[in-house]
């Protein structure tokens, strides 16, 4: 596997090619999420290899952004499975990458270790001081692209989501988890004063 021959391929590709709109969904993303899931295998102990194609899988996870931003996950596992032969990525390889990006379509499931690790790297940021800033570009992204229209229905959307969200790693669990239901609790008591309006 050329591994560093893949990353510059696609950090390339994502530099070129992702609209302008995808304020949250941007390079920037992909790149938090590489960072997270190097420190995720160094914590949660995988192997070299696996390390490698954990990698691979969190530079590509939302490559599909570069096609549409509907089955994402399904478009990047496409450009995943026709570009990554071509840096000596085997067939079995290649599928396990694709199991990766698959888990972290939402609700996310994950079916082993490293899908769990990836999962947690790209909704990383739910436990983090960071929450509300990164929450505000995927609220100017969900707008662009008219999914919401406004912040009321933002927030509802968030409660929802946070709800349902669970991290897998036990170092997610660990370092985020906590932090995550403080911002639940915040955003119900957001949601609960709309009601009083």
């Amino acid at each position: 596997m050329d591994y560093r021959a893949a990353k510059d391929f696609i950090i390339d590709k994502l530099k070129r090619e992702l609209s302008a709109d995808l304020t949250y969904h941007g390079l920037h993303h992909t790149l938090d999420v590489f960072d997270i899931t190097k420190e995720l295998c160094n914590i949660e102990a995988v192997t070299a290899r696996e390390a490698v194609l954990l990698k691979t899988a969190a530079l590509f996870h939302d490559s599909g952004f570069t096609i549409n931003n509907k089955d994402h996950e399904l478009l990047g596992c496409q450009i995943a499975q026709k570009e990554l032969p071509k840096f000596g990525y085997s067939d079995e390889e290649i599928e396990q990458i694709c199991g990766m990006i698959m888990a972290t379509k939402i609700p996310q499931n994950p079916q082993n270790h490293l899908e769990a690790i990836l999962c947690d790297a790209d909704l990383d940021y739910l436990g983090r001081d960071d929450f509300y800033s990164i929450g505000a570009t995927l609220y100017e992204e969900l707008k662009a692209y008219k999914v919401l229209q406004n912040e009321e229905a933002w927030n509802r959307l968030q409660v929802s989501f946070l709800e349902k969200h669970t991290f897998f790693t036990p170092t997610s669990i660990e370092r985020r988890a906590q932090k995550k239901a403080l911002y639940l609790d915040e955003l119900r008591n957001l949601v609960a004063s709309y009601e009083k309006k």
